[in-house]
């Protein structure tokens, strides 16, 4: 089990091989190089930001805090919005209307392929420099240098730290899912008065999926392993910390925990997939980066 308090962890610059500003702050991870491995930050974009249209090798939540995202022919994800963007299926281009805030839970899923680390990212983006550069998303190599002229960052850097071509997973939905949560019920959660839930959806063979919980002042609510929760609104306790908005935890398989509201308090659940029997591919190997 892992208990992160957001306030408490700093800004920093990421997503250098897109286009325009984007900070985060990371609060949790699993273990690289295995298939399951995943990361979860909440970013701030600013009006500047772009993302060319592309695709993923890995699953993707995301959770609209404050701001306007728009993903154009994908559609808009307003404050509240829920999004699933499954692996394999193209979106955006992105662009951020202003200052976006967004919770994005980011995991290797049903094809095996596994996510790329921080560490990892950065530093076959730092590689990467001495043979090109990125623009607006798109990695662009020099004339003097063999392969692609043109290829995605993140496809670039995962081909980079995996030395092999990335082979995109055919599409589970052909289309991200964007979720109004305003538009379910709660519904009461059995055995645990003054809690309720919105189930959001499930996705996949590999059961990954999002769910909005609700605890009246004084409830419990016991959270069950292999799912990340961030707290949204409220305050408590949680296993032997006070939570806050913000708050993020991750319980791993066989692990489970107790919020205890000290007032109202919503807290979104993002269930990992269930990846028993899937080996990675090939685990990336880390580089000091030059």
């Amino acid at each position: 089990m892992r208990i992160v308090q957001y306030d408490e962890v700093e800004w920093k610059r990421g997503l250098q091989h897109r286009g325009g500003t984007f900070h985060y702050r990371h609060l949790l991870n699993g273990t690289p190089g295995s298939p399951g491995n995943f990361q979860f930050n909440i970013g701030q974009l600013e009006g500047d930001f772009a993302s060319p249209r592309h695709r993923h090798n890995f699953d993707q939540f995301r959770i609209q805090l404050e701001g306007t995202m728009n993903f154009d022919r994908n559609g808009k994800m307003p404050a509240g919005a829920v999004g699933y963007f499954p692996e394999g299926a193209p979106y955006g281009p992105q662009s951020s209307e202003g200052t976006s805030v967004t919770a994005v839970l980011q995991f290797g899923s049903a094809s095996g392929q596994g996510y790329l680390s921080r560490e990892e990212v950065y530093a076959g983006t730092e590689q990467l420099k001495k043979f090109g550069t990125f623009e607006g998303g798109i990695f662009r190599r020099n004339d003097d240098v063999e392969g692609r002229r043109a290829t995605d960052g993140y496809q670039a850097i995962w081909e980079h730290m995996n030395g092999q071509r990335m082979d995109y997973p055919k599409p589970r939905y052909r289309d991200p899912i964007m979720l109004d949560p305003a538009n379910y019920e709660w519904l009461p959660v059995k055995d645990m008065p003054g809690v309720s839930e919105k189930s959001l959806g499930i996705f996949t063979e590999r059961q990954c999926g999002a769910a909005l919980i609700k605890l009246a002042r004084g409830a419990i609510y016991r959270g069950g392993g292999r799912s990340v929760y961030l707290v949204l609104s409220g305050s408590g306790i949680v296993h032997d910390a006070g939570y806050r908005k913000y708050t993020a935890l991750h319980l791993d398989d066989g692990e489970d925990v107790e919020f205890v509201a000290r007032d109202e308090t919503q807290i979104v659940r993002l269930q990992l997939p269930d990846l028993t029997g899937l080996q990675a591919l090939r685990p990336a190997q880390v580089e000091a980066a030059e």
